[in-house]
């Protein structure tokens, strides 16, 4: 059980919030590359950390996020004109290069030079793995930027469904650390079968388990932490275990483990205090992992479908998330199509911040204990100046990795020798720098 101080301290990241300004000692993801893929095409409004943002492609095709409010009377720039090399106010024609530089103030007489006198909030860019990415901490302590576990390389698929979620980042991270509950709340679409390891198929990913109940392990490190959900395999139960090793990347990201084609991922950046801009990512060779129109129509997350044009869901509570009682009646046992729906009713249905002060855990809730416990340890080191976890000499290691397979019960799960899932396997892992890995 967390006080509501503590709650507070894990869940809200607006302003001067201690763990807001620990996730602004990492590159944060802003919005998708392909919402601002033309030059000079229509600016787009984004939000993290509470800070309102514009962003746009200039007409060399460079990326800026500035401040969304212009620096003359602050009205929105999300608005305003895209063209010949900056975004150009409405108001009064104030125009912004990408790194914040005013280009000109036509309202303003070109002899008093006030022109050189102002300077637009603008953030460090960096585009990789699909994401715009931007710097939110000092403007003097800008790292290099560094691949995500998740996209080690250029030539890697990412393909990313993008979900903006009316409730706070923890609540839904915690789901995606939760082994437990894909045991009951997607048992319709992760489906127990008599296969070697976890197998991906057009409509569902199947799994090697019956047991909706796992034995919880988990293994601490600077970058955040690894687990294991360990279950009775289908077959060679009295030899083997069939062990899910997920990781928890610091601050908002959580490696998930894979199934036989690719690898997958969710991240999870918070607009605001009640507010989430939640990535789910399938990710790893091009011929293997499903292009992103595909995997949006898997997952129930195509634009004009199941979300409108700015990535809000069209379930909501107000609709009951589009529940089916007569499918759950035929069997189906939630009602809801497209398994990160379901989670996005339990988690929405949790309220804006969940009051976690009346929770009652239990064995299976290992994980989440242990993510409360090491980011409320996080926070409070950064408050007494330390380095935030998962930078610099803290990022997580190569060796370290997400993985599920059926193993020995005398083989440790933390000992299992994985790599990603690649065509060519183990050949791609030692090629790669950094050679970090997801495993079959």
């Amino acid at each position: 059980m967390m006080t509501a101080a503590e709650n507070d301290l894990l869940c809200r990241v607006e302003g001067d919030a201690p763990m807001g300004q620990l996730m602004r000692q990492h590159w944060t993801p802003v919005c998708l590359i392909e919402e601002v893929a033309e030059p000079d095409g229509a600016p787009v409004k984004a939000r993290v950390y509470g800070e309102d943002l514009v962003v746009f492609r200039d007409s060399d095709g460079t990326v800026g996020v500035l401040d969304e409010k212009c620096p003359h009377r602050r009205v929105s720039l999300v608005y305003g004109r895209n063209e010949e090399g900056g975004l150009r106010c409405l108001y009064h024609g104030w125009k912004m290069d990408t790194q914040g530089n005013v280009l000109e103030m036509v309202s303003e007489p070109a002899a008093s030079g006030f022109v050189e006198k102002v300077k637009h909030k603008a953030f460090p860019v960096q585009e990789w793995g699909g994401f715009v990415w931007a710097w939110f901490g000092a403007a003097d302590k800008v790292p290099p930027f560094t691949p995500p576990a998740w996209a080690p390389t250029q030539d890697t698929r990412v393909s990313v469904a993008k979900v903006l979620l009316p409730c706070n980042w923890a609540q839904i991270l915690e789901g995606a650390i939760d082994s437990a509950h894909s045991s009951s709340l997607h048992s319709s679409d992760m489906v127990p079968a008599r296969v070697d390891g976890a197998q991906a198929t057009e409509n569902s990913w199947l799994r090697p388990s019956t047991d909706k109940s796992p034995r919880l392990q988990a293994q601490r490190g600077e970058y955040g932490f690894r687990y294991a959900a360990i279950r009775r395999p289908i077959k060679d139960a009295a030899t083997h275990d069939y062990v899910r090793s997920t990781v928890f990347v610091a601050p908002y990201s959580v490696l998930i483990p894979p199934n036989n084609l690719y690898n997958v991922a969710n991240v999870n950046v918070p607009m605001d205090d009640t507010h989430t801009a939640f990535y789910f990512i399938a990710w790893g060779h091009p011929s293997k992992t499903p292009e992103t129109a595909t995997w949006r129509r898997f997952l129930r997350q195509t634009i004009g479908i199941d979300l409108d044009d700015r990535y809000r869901p069209l379930r909501n509570e107000d609709n009951r998330f589009w529940q089916n009682r007569e499918a759950m009646k035929a069997g189906n046992f939630t009602g809801i199509t497209g398994f990160p729906n379901q989670d996005v009713a339990m988690w929405v249905s949790m309220g804006p911040i969940a009051n976690r002060a009346d929770e009652r855990l239990g064995a299976s809730d290992l994980a989440i204990v242990e993510f409360r416990k090491q980011m409320l340890e996080a926070v409070k080191a950064v408050q007494q100046g330390e380095s935030a976890i998962g930078t610099g000499s803290k990022a997580i290691p190569a060796e370290v990795c997400a993985y599920q397979a059926v193993i020995p019960k005398t083989t440790d799960w933390r000992e299992h020798a994985v790599h990603y899932v690649w065509l060519d396997k183990v050949e791609r892992a030692e090629e790669l720098e950094p050679s970090y890995s997801v495993g079959t």
